[in-house]
């Protein structure tokens, strides 16, 4: 049986991971085979030239494919990247970052998902600013 899909597991699902819960970023929906997060812009997440920094929308990107796998992976399984690549469209600006992943195909050791992240501007204009793809490894979990 596959991961229970619901806002509050998936917050949950984030908030465990020291690095995403450190970033800000925040499961905002999801279903099987589809999670969405969002986050805050602050000063921190930027680079000198005041566009976010590449390694945080990767960081995005990477994450919530991997989450959209892990609605799918069956119980006592966890999912890990095993390649990902982003390409960077523009340079990102705005108030918040929101982030779509969905697996395209979901096996018995690999999955392939694809996400895409947008930048919003205060006035929730979204300009997309990332497309990402990944192949994700199935693991067992030790208990």
């Amino acid at each position: 049986m596959a991961m229970k899909v619901d806002l509050p597991t998936l917050q949950g699902f984030f908030a465990s991971a020291p690095f995403m819960a450190d970033l800000g970023v925040q499961a905002t929906g999801g279903e099987a085979g589809r999670v969405c997060t969002a986050l805050t812009l602050a000063p921190r997440h930027l680079q000198h030239t005041g566009v976010v920094h590449a390694g945080v929308m990767a960081s995005i990107a990477d994450h919530t494919m991997g989450a959209a796998a892990q609605t799918m992976a069956p119980e006592g399984f966890w999912i890990v990247t095993a390649e990902f690549k982003t390409t960077l469209l523009r340079g990102a600006r705005g108030v918040r970052l929101e982030c779509e992943a969905w697996v395209l195909r979901a096996g018995r050791q690999l999955s392939f998902a694809e996400a895409e992240v947008y930048a919003v501007a205060a006035d929730g204009q979204r300009t997309l600013a990332v497309k990402a793809a990944g192949t994700m490894a199935l693991v067992a979990a030790r208990g």
